[in-house]
Protein backbone atom coordinates (compact mmCIF):
# COMPACT_ATOMS: atom_id res chain seq x y z
CA UNK A 1 0.00 0.00 0.00
CA UNK A 2 2.77 2.41 0.94
CA UNK A 3 4.62 1.67 -2.30
CA UNK A 4 1.44 2.30 -4.30
CA UNK A 5 0.95 5.64 -2.53
CA UNK A 6 4.49 6.82 -3.28
CA UNK A 7 4.12 5.85 -6.97
CA UNK A 8 0.80 7.71 -7.04
CA UNK A 9 2.45 10.85 -5.63
CA UNK A 10 5.32 10.60 -8.12
CA UNK A 11 2.99 10.19 -11.11
CA UNK A 12 0.63 13.01 -10.09
CA UNK A 13 3.49 15.36 -9.19
CA UNK A 14 5.32 14.76 -12.47
CA UNK A 15 2.09 15.11 -14.44
CA UNK A 16 1.06 18.41 -12.83
CA UNK A 17 4.57 19.86 -13.19
CA UNK A 18 4.61 18.83 -16.85
CA UNK A 19 1.20 20.40 -17.44
CA UNK A 20 2.44 23.63 -15.89
CA UNK A 21 5.36 23.71 -18.32
CA UNK A 22 3.08 22.89 -21.27
CA UNK A 23 0.65 25.64 -20.28
CA UNK A 24 3.49 28.15 -20.05
CA UNK A 25 4.83 27.02 -23.44
CA UNK A 26 1.41 27.30 -25.06
CA UNK A 27 0.78 30.81 -23.77
CA UNK A 28 4.23 31.94 -24.91
CA UNK A 29 3.22 31.06 -28.47
CA UNK A 30 -0.33 32.39 -28.09
CA UNK A 31 -1.93 28.92 -28.02
CA UNK A 32 -4.65 27.53 -25.78
CA UNK A 33 -3.16 24.91 -23.44
CA UNK A 34 -6.12 22.56 -24.00
CA UNK A 35 -4.71 20.74 -27.08
CA UNK A 36 -1.37 20.33 -25.29
CA UNK A 37 -3.09 18.79 -22.25
CA UNK A 38 -4.96 16.36 -24.52
CA UNK A 39 -1.81 15.33 -26.33
CA UNK A 40 -0.12 14.80 -22.96
CA UNK A 41 -2.96 12.47 -22.03
CA UNK A 42 -2.51 10.53 -25.26
CA UNK A 43 1.21 10.18 -24.58
CA UNK A 44 0.70 8.76 -21.09
CA UNK A 45 -2.50 6.77 -21.54
CA UNK A 46 -3.19 3.21 -22.67
CA UNK A 47 -0.90 2.48 -25.61
CA UNK A 48 1.09 5.66 -25.00
CA UNK A 49 4.78 6.17 -24.36
CA UNK A 50 4.73 5.75 -20.57
CA UNK A 51 1.31 4.63 -19.24
CA UNK A 52 0.28 6.04 -15.86
CA UNK A 53 -0.96 3.01 -13.95
CA UNK A 54 -1.23 4.10 -10.31
CA UNK A 55 -2.96 7.46 -10.80
CA UNK A 56 -5.67 6.71 -13.38
CA UNK A 57 -8.48 6.37 -10.81
CA UNK A 58 -7.45 9.62 -9.11
CA UNK A 59 -7.28 11.41 -12.46
CA UNK A 60 -10.71 10.05 -13.42
CA UNK A 61 -12.29 11.51 -10.27
CA UNK A 62 -10.37 14.76 -10.75
CA UNK A 63 -11.69 14.97 -14.32
CA UNK A 64 -15.30 14.78 -13.08
CA UNK A 65 -14.60 17.53 -10.55
CA UNK A 66 -12.99 19.59 -13.33
CA UNK A 67 -16.14 19.59 -15.47
CA UNK A 68 -18.28 20.42 -12.42
CA UNK A 69 -16.06 23.38 -11.48
CA UNK A 70 -15.98 24.70 -15.04
CA UNK A 71 -19.78 24.74 -15.14
CA UNK A 72 -20.39 26.19 -11.67
CA UNK A 73 -17.97 29.02 -12.54
CA UNK A 74 -19.97 29.76 -15.68
CA UNK A 75 -23.17 29.78 -13.65
CA UNK A 76 -21.71 32.28 -11.17
CA UNK A 77 -21.39 34.81 -14.00
CA UNK A 78 -25.16 35.00 -14.53
CA UNK A 79 -28.29 35.49 -12.45
CA UNK A 80 -31.37 33.26 -12.52
CA UNK A 81 -33.39 35.96 -14.29
CA UNK A 82 -30.73 36.27 -17.00
CA UNK A 83 -30.77 32.48 -17.45
CA UNK A 84 -34.56 32.36 -17.92
CA UNK A 85 -34.52 35.31 -20.34
CA UNK A 86 -31.67 33.75 -22.34
CA UNK A 87 -33.39 30.36 -22.50
CA UNK A 88 -36.60 31.94 -23.77
CA UNK A 89 -34.83 33.97 -26.43
CA UNK A 90 -32.49 31.11 -27.43
CA UNK A 91 -35.13 28.37 -27.77
CA UNK A 92 -35.28 28.76 -31.59
CA UNK A 93 -31.47 28.70 -31.71
CA UNK A 94 -31.54 25.44 -29.73
CA UNK A 95 -33.88 23.90 -32.30
CA UNK A 96 -31.65 25.07 -35.16
CA UNK A 97 -28.65 23.67 -33.28
CA UNK A 98 -30.28 20.23 -33.02
CA UNK A 99 -31.28 20.12 -36.70
CA UNK A 100 -27.96 21.37 -38.06
CA UNK A 101 -25.74 19.18 -35.87
CA UNK A 102 -27.65 16.01 -34.95
CA UNK A 103 -28.89 15.17 -38.44
CA UNK A 104 -25.39 15.06 -40.04
CA UNK A 105 -24.28 12.52 -37.42
CA UNK A 106 -27.33 10.31 -38.00
CA UNK A 107 -26.96 10.57 -41.78
CA UNK A 108 -23.26 9.67 -41.51
CA UNK A 109 -24.07 6.48 -39.59
CA UNK A 110 -26.61 5.42 -42.22
CA UNK A 111 -24.10 6.24 -44.96
CA UNK A 112 -21.62 3.86 -43.35
CA UNK A 113 -24.33 1.20 -43.06
CA UNK A 114 -24.30 1.08 -39.25
CA UNK A 115 -28.05 0.98 -38.63
CA UNK A 116 -30.53 3.12 -36.68
CA UNK A 117 -29.06 2.48 -33.20
CA UNK A 118 -25.66 3.77 -34.31
CA UNK A 119 -27.44 6.68 -36.00
CA UNK A 120 -29.13 7.60 -32.69
CA UNK A 121 -25.76 7.50 -30.89
CA UNK A 122 -23.79 9.41 -33.53
CA UNK A 123 -26.51 12.07 -33.72
CA UNK A 124 -25.99 12.80 -30.02
CA UNK A 125 -22.20 12.80 -30.37
CA UNK A 126 -22.22 15.41 -33.15
CA UNK A 127 -25.02 17.49 -31.64
CA UNK A 128 -23.65 18.53 -28.25
CA UNK A 129 -20.76 20.96 -27.81
CA UNK A 130 -18.40 20.60 -24.87
CA UNK A 131 -19.45 22.97 -22.07
CA UNK A 132 -16.20 22.23 -20.22
CA UNK A 133 -13.87 22.99 -23.13
CA UNK A 134 -15.82 26.07 -24.22
CA UNK A 135 -15.94 27.44 -20.68
CA UNK A 136 -12.15 27.12 -20.50
CA UNK A 137 -11.67 28.74 -23.92
CA UNK A 138 -13.90 31.71 -23.04
CA UNK A 139 -11.97 32.17 -19.81
CA UNK A 140 -8.55 31.88 -21.50
CA UNK A 141 -9.49 34.37 -24.21
CA UNK A 142 -11.05 36.87 -21.79
CA UNK A 143 -14.47 36.72 -23.49
CA UNK A 144 -16.70 35.92 -20.50
CA UNK A 145 -18.03 39.50 -20.54
CA UNK A 146 -18.51 39.74 -24.32
CA UNK A 147 -21.95 40.44 -25.79
CA UNK A 148 -22.05 37.10 -27.62
CA UNK A 149 -21.15 35.03 -24.54
CA UNK A 150 -24.74 34.86 -23.15
CA UNK A 151 -25.83 33.52 -26.56
CA UNK A 152 -23.13 30.83 -26.43
CA UNK A 153 -24.10 29.90 -22.88
CA UNK A 154 -27.79 29.75 -23.79
CA UNK A 155 -27.06 27.25 -26.57
CA UNK A 156 -24.88 25.20 -24.21
CA UNK A 157 -27.49 25.17 -21.44
CA UNK A 158 -30.23 24.11 -23.88
CA UNK A 159 -27.96 21.30 -25.09
CA UNK A 160 -27.17 20.18 -21.54
CA UNK A 161 -30.85 20.23 -20.60
CA UNK A 162 -31.66 18.32 -23.78
CA UNK A 163 -29.15 15.68 -22.69
CA UNK A 164 -31.23 15.20 -19.54
CA UNK A 165 -33.95 13.93 -21.90
CA UNK A 166 -31.79 12.33 -24.59
CA UNK A 167 -29.60 10.13 -22.35
CA UNK A 168 -32.46 8.25 -20.59
CA UNK A 169 -34.17 7.62 -23.93
CA UNK A 170 -30.94 6.50 -25.64
CA UNK A 171 -30.05 4.22 -22.73
CA UNK A 172 -33.49 2.59 -22.74
CA UNK A 173 -33.45 2.12 -26.51
CA UNK A 174 -29.94 0.65 -26.62
CA UNK A 175 -30.63 -1.63 -23.64
CA UNK A 176 -33.93 -2.80 -25.11
CA UNK A 177 -35.62 -1.81 -21.82
CA UNK A 178 -38.87 -0.89 -23.49
CA UNK A 179 -40.97 2.25 -23.72
CA UNK A 180 -42.32 2.20 -20.14
CA UNK A 181 -38.91 2.06 -18.45
CA UNK A 182 -37.57 4.70 -20.83
CA UNK A 183 -40.46 7.07 -20.10
CA UNK A 184 -40.19 6.57 -16.32
CA UNK A 185 -36.47 7.41 -16.38
CA UNK A 186 -37.23 10.42 -18.56
CA UNK A 187 -39.94 11.55 -16.14
CA UNK A 188 -37.51 11.49 -13.21
CA UNK A 189 -35.01 13.53 -15.23
CA UNK A 190 -37.62 16.15 -16.18
CA UNK A 191 -38.89 16.54 -12.60
CA UNK A 192 -35.32 16.86 -11.29
CA UNK A 193 -34.35 19.59 -13.77
CA UNK A 194 -37.55 21.58 -13.08
CA UNK A 195 -37.13 21.23 -9.30
CA UNK A 196 -33.52 22.45 -9.35
CA UNK A 197 -34.47 25.34 -11.66
CA UNK A 198 -37.31 26.42 -9.36
CA UNK A 199 -35.06 26.29 -6.28
CA UNK A 200 -32.32 28.23 -8.08
CA UNK A 201 -34.69 30.95 -9.28
CA UNK A 202 -36.96 31.36 -6.22
CA UNK A 203 -34.61 30.63 -3.35
CA UNK A 204 -31.21 31.64 -4.70
CA UNK A 205 -30.96 34.73 -2.48
CA UNK A 206 -31.89 32.77 0.65
CA UNK A 207 -29.20 30.18 -0.16
CA UNK A 208 -26.63 32.97 -0.61
CA UNK A 209 -27.51 34.44 2.82
CA UNK A 210 -26.37 31.25 4.54
CA UNK A 211 -22.83 31.81 3.26
CA UNK A 212 -20.49 34.46 4.63
CA UNK A 213 -18.02 36.29 2.41
CA UNK A 214 -16.02 37.33 5.49
CA UNK A 215 -14.58 33.84 5.98
CA UNK A 216 -12.92 32.68 2.72
CA UNK A 217 -12.21 29.19 4.04
CA UNK A 218 -15.82 28.58 5.07
CA UNK A 219 -17.07 30.06 1.79
CA UNK A 220 -14.80 27.80 -0.25
CA UNK A 221 -15.90 24.67 1.60
CA UNK A 222 -19.59 25.65 1.49
CA UNK A 223 -19.73 26.47 -2.22
CA UNK A 224 -17.58 23.51 -3.26
CA UNK A 225 -19.50 21.12 -1.03
CA UNK A 226 -22.91 22.33 -2.23
CA UNK A 227 -21.80 22.13 -5.87
CA UNK A 228 -20.46 18.58 -5.61
CA UNK A 229 -23.52 17.46 -3.63
CA UNK A 230 -26.06 18.83 -6.13
CA UNK A 231 -24.03 17.55 -9.09
CA UNK A 232 -23.89 14.09 -7.51
CA UNK A 233 -27.62 14.01 -6.79
CA UNK A 234 -28.32 15.16 -10.36
CA UNK A 235 -26.11 12.37 -11.71
CA UNK A 236 -27.88 9.75 -9.56
CA UNK A 237 -31.22 10.93 -10.96
CA UNK A 238 -29.93 10.49 -14.53
CA UNK A 239 -29.51 14.22 -15.07
CA UNK A 240 -26.18 15.69 -16.11
CA UNK A 241 -23.83 16.57 -13.26
CA UNK A 242 -22.85 19.56 -15.39
CA UNK A 243 -26.44 20.86 -15.40
CA UNK A 244 -26.64 20.52 -11.61
CA UNK A 245 -23.35 22.39 -11.12
CA UNK A 246 -24.38 25.16 -13.53
CA UNK A 247 -27.65 25.70 -11.70
CA UNK A 248 -25.83 25.94 -8.34
CA UNK A 249 -23.77 28.77 -9.84
CA UNK A 250 -26.97 30.42 -11.07
CA UNK A 251 -28.55 30.14 -7.61
CA UNK A 252 -25.70 32.00 -5.87
CA UNK A 253 -25.83 35.77 -6.26
CA UNK A 254 -24.43 39.08 -5.04
CA UNK A 255 -21.17 39.27 -3.06
CA UNK A 256 -21.21 35.49 -2.51
CA UNK A 257 -21.04 34.85 -6.26
CA UNK A 258 -18.26 37.43 -6.68
CA UNK A 259 -16.07 36.05 -3.89
CA UNK A 260 -16.80 32.44 -4.83
CA UNK A 261 -15.53 33.16 -8.34
CA UNK A 262 -12.25 34.46 -6.93
CA UNK A 263 -11.58 31.59 -4.55
CA UNK A 264 -12.67 28.81 -6.94
CA UNK A 265 -10.63 30.01 -9.93
CA UNK A 266 -7.34 28.25 -8.96
CA UNK A 267 -9.22 25.01 -8.22
CA UNK A 268 -11.02 25.24 -11.56
CA UNK A 269 -7.75 25.66 -13.44
CA UNK A 270 -6.18 22.68 -11.66
CA UNK A 271 -9.03 20.22 -12.17
CA UNK A 272 -9.88 21.47 -15.67
CA UNK A 273 -6.34 20.57 -16.75
CA UNK A 274 -6.83 17.12 -15.18
CA UNK A 275 -10.10 16.71 -17.14
CA UNK A 276 -8.42 17.32 -20.49
CA UNK A 277 -5.56 14.97 -19.61
CA UNK A 278 -8.02 12.25 -18.58
CA UNK A 279 -9.76 12.48 -21.94
CA UNK A 280 -6.45 11.79 -23.65
CA UNK A 281 -5.55 9.03 -21.16
CA UNK A 282 -8.74 7.11 -21.97
CA UNK A 283 -7.85 6.94 -25.68
CA UNK A 284 -5.64 4.27 -27.24
CA UNK A 285 -3.72 5.88 -30.14
CA UNK A 286 -3.56 2.47 -31.91
CA UNK A 287 -7.33 2.56 -32.54
CA UNK A 288 -7.24 5.90 -34.31
CA UNK A 289 -5.65 5.43 -37.78
CA UNK A 290 -8.38 3.15 -39.18
CA UNK A 291 -11.15 5.69 -38.51
CA UNK A 292 -9.17 8.90 -38.90
CA UNK A 293 -10.38 9.89 -42.38
CA UNK A 294 -14.11 9.34 -41.70
CA UNK A 295 -13.73 11.14 -38.36
CA UNK A 296 -11.96 14.04 -40.05
CA UNK A 297 -14.68 14.38 -42.69
CA UNK A 298 -17.43 14.31 -40.05
CA UNK A 299 -15.51 16.79 -37.89
CA UNK A 300 -15.07 19.30 -40.72
CA UNK A 301 -18.75 19.07 -41.67
CA UNK A 302 -20.13 19.45 -38.15
CA UNK A 303 -17.64 22.14 -37.12
CA UNK A 304 -19.00 24.19 -40.03
CA UNK A 305 -22.58 23.53 -38.93
CA UNK A 306 -21.66 24.68 -35.40
CA UNK A 307 -20.22 27.91 -36.81
CA UNK A 308 -23.50 28.41 -38.67
CA UNK A 309 -25.45 27.67 -35.47
CA UNK A 310 -23.55 30.29 -33.46
CA UNK A 311 -23.74 32.79 -36.31
CA UNK A 312 -27.53 32.48 -36.64
CA UNK A 313 -28.09 32.54 -32.86
CA UNK A 314 -25.96 35.67 -32.43
CA UNK A 315 -27.56 37.40 -35.42
CA UNK A 316 -30.98 36.74 -33.94
CA UNK A 317 -29.77 38.42 -30.73
CA UNK A 318 -28.76 41.54 -32.70
CA UNK A 319 -24.99 41.01 -32.40
CA UNK A 320 -22.66 42.37 -35.08
CA UNK A 321 -20.67 40.23 -37.52
CA UNK A 322 -17.48 39.87 -35.39
CA UNK A 323 -19.51 38.63 -32.42
CA UNK A 324 -21.44 36.19 -34.63
CA UNK A 325 -18.20 34.68 -35.87
CA UNK A 326 -16.78 34.46 -32.34
CA UNK A 327 -19.96 32.68 -31.19
CA UNK A 328 -19.84 30.18 -34.04
CA UNK A 329 -16.15 29.40 -33.70
CA UNK A 330 -16.44 28.98 -29.92
CA UNK A 331 -19.14 26.30 -30.23
CA UNK A 332 -17.09 23.85 -32.33
CA UNK A 333 -15.48 21.55 -29.71
CA UNK A 334 -17.31 18.39 -28.63
CA UNK A 335 -16.29 16.72 -25.40
CA UNK A 336 -17.66 15.18 -22.22
CA UNK A 337 -21.21 14.36 -23.38
CA UNK A 338 -19.97 12.94 -26.66
CA UNK A 339 -17.63 10.64 -24.73
CA UNK A 340 -20.49 9.56 -22.41
CA UNK A 341 -22.74 8.78 -25.39
CA UNK A 342 -19.95 6.83 -27.12
CA UNK A 343 -19.50 4.91 -23.86
CA UNK A 344 -23.17 3.85 -24.03
CA UNK A 345 -22.53 2.48 -27.50
CA UNK A 346 -19.65 0.37 -26.16
CA UNK A 347 -21.64 -0.95 -23.17
CA UNK A 348 -24.59 -2.03 -25.30
CA UNK A 349 -22.58 -3.49 -28.18
CA UNK A 350 -23.37 -1.06 -30.96
CA UNK A 351 -21.00 -1.28 -33.97
CA UNK A 352 -17.43 -1.67 -32.57
CA UNK A 353 -16.06 0.90 -35.03
CA UNK A 354 -18.22 3.62 -33.51
CA UNK A 355 -16.19 4.11 -30.30
CA UNK A 356 -12.79 4.80 -31.96
CA UNK A 357 -14.54 6.98 -34.58
CA UNK A 358 -16.19 9.01 -31.82
CA UNK A 359 -12.90 9.34 -29.95
CA UNK A 360 -11.01 10.50 -33.03
CA UNK A 361 -13.86 12.87 -33.89
CA UNK A 362 -13.95 14.45 -30.43
CA UNK A 363 -10.15 14.79 -30.34
CA UNK A 364 -10.12 16.53 -33.73
CA UNK A 365 -12.77 19.04 -32.66
CA UNK A 366 -11.37 19.60 -29.18
CA UNK A 367 -7.80 20.13 -30.43
CA UNK A 368 -8.62 22.32 -33.43
CA UNK A 369 -11.62 24.14 -31.86
CA UNK A 370 -9.71 26.18 -29.24
CA UNK A 371 -7.09 27.13 -31.84
CA UNK A 372 -9.70 28.20 -34.42
CA UNK A 373 -11.59 30.14 -31.71
CA UNK A 374 -8.59 32.49 -31.61
CA UNK A 375 -9.01 33.51 -35.27
CA UNK A 376 -11.11 36.63 -34.49
CA UNK A 377 -8.22 37.96 -32.37
CA UNK A 378 -5.76 38.04 -35.27
CA UNK A 379 -5.29 41.34 -37.10
CA UNK A 380 -5.62 39.85 -40.59
CA UNK A 381 -8.93 38.24 -39.60
CA UNK A 382 -10.21 41.50 -38.12
CA UNK A 383 -9.29 43.33 -41.33
CA UNK A 384 -11.07 40.66 -43.39
CA UNK A 385 -14.22 41.00 -41.27
CA UNK A 386 -14.00 44.80 -41.41
CA UNK A 387 -13.87 44.71 -45.23
CA UNK A 388 -16.79 42.31 -45.30
CA UNK A 389 -18.86 44.58 -43.04
CA UNK A 390 -17.99 47.58 -45.20
CA UNK A 391 -19.10 45.69 -48.33
CA UNK A 392 -22.37 44.70 -46.62
CA UNK A 393 -23.02 48.32 -45.62
CA UNK A 394 -22.34 49.51 -49.16
CA UNK A 395 -24.70 46.89 -50.58
CA UNK A 396 -27.40 47.94 -48.10
CA UNK A 397 -27.31 51.59 -49.19
CA UNK A 398 -30.20 52.61 -51.47
CA UNK A 399 -29.31 53.29 -55.06
CA UNK A 400 -29.37 56.99 -56.05
CA UNK A 401 -32.60 57.94 -57.79
CA UNK A 402 -32.23 59.04 -61.43
CA UNK A 403 -32.65 62.75 -61.99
Amino acid sequence: MEHHTTILLIEIGALLFGLGMLGRLGRRFGLSPIPLYLLAGLAFGSGGIVPLSASQEFIGIGAQIGVILLLVMLGLEYSADELVDNLRSAAPAGLIDMVLNALPGAAFAFLLGWGWQAALVLAGITWVSSSGVIAKVLSDLGRVGNRETPVILSVLVIEDLAMAFYLPIATAVLAGAGVVNGLSTLGVAVVTVIAVLVVAIRYGREISRFMSVKDPEALLLSVLGLTLFVAGVAGELKVSEAVGAFLVGIALSGPVAHHATQILSPLRDLFAAVFFVFFGLSTDPADMPAVLLPALGLAVLTMLTKVLTGYLAARRAGIALPGRLRAGLALMPRGEFSVVIAGLAVVYGVDPRLAPLATAYVLITVVSGPMLARLPDYRWFKNLVRRRMSAMQQAAKPLPSPE
